[in-house]
Order: C-alpha cells, then sequence, then structure tokens
C-alpha cells in the first residue's frame, strides 16, 4: 500500500522566526485556478455577444430574475467571489467608463488571451516571457490599427452622423438612432 505524500515544501535560509516555506508546485496551481476562474466569467457573458447572443436569466439571493443578453447587465448582476474573477467584473466597468462599449468584448478577449497563456503555460513557456510577448503583440497591434485607421474631419457632418448612428446600433436605442445620432453629433460639434 502507498501512502500518497504532500510536495515537499523547503523553508528558507536565513528567514528567522517567520517560518516561510516554499512549495513549487503552489505558483503553477494559483496561475490555473485564476485561469480557470477568469475563462469562467469570459465563457459566460461570450454567448450573450453579437446579433445571435442568447438571453441569460439570473436569479439574484433575493430572488429577483433578470432576463438580459447584454454583457455589462450580466456582470454586473451575477455574483462572483474569486478575485481574478472579479478583476474581469472591473474590467468590463472600466470599458464602460471609458469607451461606453465594448464590455462583453473585452471580457471575452481577455479571457482568450488567458486561455492562449495557459496553452503556452502548459508547454513550459516562463510567465515572464508570455507577459513581455502580449506587451510586444500590443504594441505591434496599436502599429497596425493606427495604420488602418482614417482622419475624421470633425467639420464633415455626414460622416459624424454616420459614425454616430454606427456607434448607437450596438445599444438597446438602436431602432432610434436616426434620431438620436443628429443630437449626439450637435452636442459634441457645439461645445
Amino acid at each position: 500500500m502507498t501512502v500518497p505524500v504532500a510536495p515537499v515544501a523547503t523553508q528558507q535560509p536565513n528567514a528567522g522566526n517567520r517560518q516561510a516555506f516554499k512549495d513549487r508546485e503552489k505558483p503553477a496551481h494559483i496561475r490555473a485556478s485564476n485561469i480557470t476562474a477568469a475563462k469562467g466569467v469570459a465563457d459566460a457573458v461570450r454567448t450573450s455577444l453579437g446579433p445571435k447572443g442568447v438571453d441569460k436569466m439570473i436569479k439574484t439571493a433575493d430572488g429577483n430574475v433578470t432576463i438580459t443578453n447584454d454583457g455589462a447587465t450580466i456582470l454586473k448582476k451575477i455574483e462572483v467571489m474569486h478575485p481574478v474573477a472579479k478583476m474581469f467584473v472591473e474590467l468590463s466597468k472600466a470599458q464602460d467608463v471609458e469607451a461606453g462599449d465594448g464590455t462583453t468584448s473585452v471580457v471575452v478577449i481577455a479571457g482568450s488571451l488567458l486561455g492562449a497563456a495557459e496553452k503556452l503555460l502548459e508547454k513550459g513557456i516562463h510567465p515572464t516571457t508570455i507577459s513581455e510577448s502580449f506587451q510586444k503583440a500590443a504594441a505591434k497591434v496599436v502599429e497596425i490599427i493606427t495604420g488602418m485607421s482614417t482622419p475624421i474631419d470633425l467639420n464633415d457632418h455626414e460622416q459624424l452622423l454616420k459614425i454616430a448612428t454606427t456607434s448607437l446600433s450596438s445599444k438597446v436605442v438602436s431602432q432610434y438612432s436616426s434620431q438620436l445620432a443628429p443630437i449626439c453629433v450637435d452636442s459634441v460639434t457645439s461645445a
């Protein structure tokens, strides 16, 4: 009969009275737990994204029921306990404050990036290398998007109307975008 043995922990030299122990497997387990929690939040809103997004029914502890396919609403209503999952909810809120849109997309993209990082970690690539590579990729993305961008003439009223109408098309008010777009453009250009 064999008895399972816990991973060996080693005491840090010169640790004094603190008795600090180092478990070599613990960081990998923590990383995996963090990635799993974050991907869980991303997966919860992934299916609500896009024109074929499905509704979610959320029942709160006090019995209130909300049915929505809006990722921001889903993230506001769900109760998450894991610290990294909470960070994803905060990421969505920050995106809403900064841009007013893309709250679901930012969580889905971040979840996908963590999924890719998880595969790289499983191949033995060091986390620092993965992080540095993501930073280089982000810089390249900014360069490419800047090259693809089209300058906007703030005096071209028709172009601004098209931009406002497109922006409003993903919102609940999309059916009123033809009336709201001129109001938005006028409020921005008159300021």
